[in-house]
């Protein structure tokens, strides 16, 4: 029987080539007249910004750029952007980017409508009120933070990423448009396309999961094994790259509507300490995961290869094949071992603690304490 549930989806998609041209439009519909933009230095670098820039001045819209914000955002990124949005008096925020750009702007949107610092507002519950309207542009395939109602931020102090969820800081519209996605390089396709590989299957097999949850998450696994090799190995390539973004936004309704799990832990926890990418984090971590999960979710890693294109003849052999395939989906794409990650031994330990303080652990289908993450990441190497 399934039990109760409930789906929100708090943010209008847009989607197809070209779609970020209409941001004025949007812009509009929603009363704004100064938006702060909040990207990053890659964004600009890319040529990314200019084209948007061009939109906004065509259309005569008074905007605020605030582009200082760093790889894994940090709680001084959101304050410094929250003083530079006061400051020009913005009404909304346009946030254009990956992950690290749109998350910083909607912790932003939190601390020009509530004040105080930023981890004040950790966890579900804290969100008391509306933040201010914001228009996502994503120009990675891979968070989904253009669809999700959380956003991850790195308290300095602790050097801890902790979330803040809650459907009033969602974007109020998502203009995704696959040309923004081209100028990725080979590597960051890769890094991002296994990052929302990882949303869907711990969306799919976190504790929370629903039935609707659970069939984007599917049909995002589908799309995006079948076009993550394509659009690393041709980048130019606008079905894989449309493919791509289109699964990373699936995946992102899933996991945003059920949970992540034991990788997400253990990736923030290594983002947290080293400031390591976090997409990077969690392609790498994905499969030993699995592999530690399985015994506990060997069904749903059936359903997993299925939605893959694999066959099988049981659950268990189905389970094996499907992580065996993320196996060498990594080593197809050019993922580097955990290793790369130089995790240093004195470390562990609280690597170990930070993830099993994660407000996601106990989504993981595999029980987990400070022991299992110690287990994990030995057999990790």
């Amino acid at each position: 029987m399934i039990g109760h549930f409930s789906f929100e989806l708090p943010t209008r998609i847009e989607f197809g080539p070209g779609v970020s041209s209409t941001l004025v439009e949007v812009l509009l519909e929603l009363g704004s007249r100064r938006p702060l933009v909040v990207t990053d230095k890659g964004v600009i670098d890319a040529g990314i910004f200019g084209r948007i820039k061009e939109h906004l001045e065509r259309g005569g819209i008074e905007f605020c750029v605030f582009s200082s914000v760093e790889p894994n955002p940090k709680d001084r990124d959101v304050m410094n952007g929250a003083s530079a949005a006061r400051e020009f008096g913005a009404d909304s925020i346009v946030a254009i980017g990956g992950g690290s750009p749109i998350d910083c702007a909607k912790g932003i949107g939190v601390i020009i409508t509530h004040g105080g610092k930023i981890r004040d507002f950790e966890g579900r519950n804290a969100i008391t009120k509306e933040t201010l309207p914001m228009v996502a542009i994503p120009t990675t395939s891979g968070t989904g933070s253009e669809v999700t109602f959380s956003s991850v931020i790195t308290d300095t102090g602790d050097r801890f990423k902790f979330s803040i969820r809650h459907p009033r800081i969602a974007a109020r519209v998502a203009l995704c448009d696959p040309e923004l996605t081209v100028s990725m390089p080979p590597m960051l396709t890769a890094a991002t396309g296994m990052d929302a590989l990882t949303h869907a299957i711990e969306g799919y097999t976190a504790r929370p999961s629903e039935p609707i949850a659970d069939a984007c998450a599917l049909h995002a696994i589908g799309i995006i094994v079948r076009n993550l090799p394509e659009a690393v190995g041709s980048g130019s390539d606008m079905n894989a790259r449309s493919s791509m973004l289109m699964g990373s936004i699936l995946a992102g309704i899933s996991f945003s509507h059920s949970d992540v799990a034991a990788v997400h832990c253990i990736a923030e926890a290594l983002g947290g300490l080293y400031d390591a990418p976090h997409g990077m984090c969690n392609a790498v971590a994905l499969a030993p995961v699995m592999r530690y999960n399985m015994s506990f979710c060997v069904e749903r890693y059936a359903r997993v290869a299925e939605a893959m294109g694999l066959r099988f003849t049981t659950d268990q052999e189905g389970a094996e094949k499907a992580v065996t395939r993320v196996e060498e989906l990594a080593v197809e794409v050019g993922l580097p071992p955990f290793s790369s990650l130089g995790v240093r031994e004195e470390d562990r330990e609280r690597i170990a603690e930070f993830s099993a303080m994660n407000g996601s652990n106990a989504s993981n289908p595999r029980p987990m304490k400070k022991e299992d993450y110690l287990a994990l990441l030995k057999m990790m190497g």
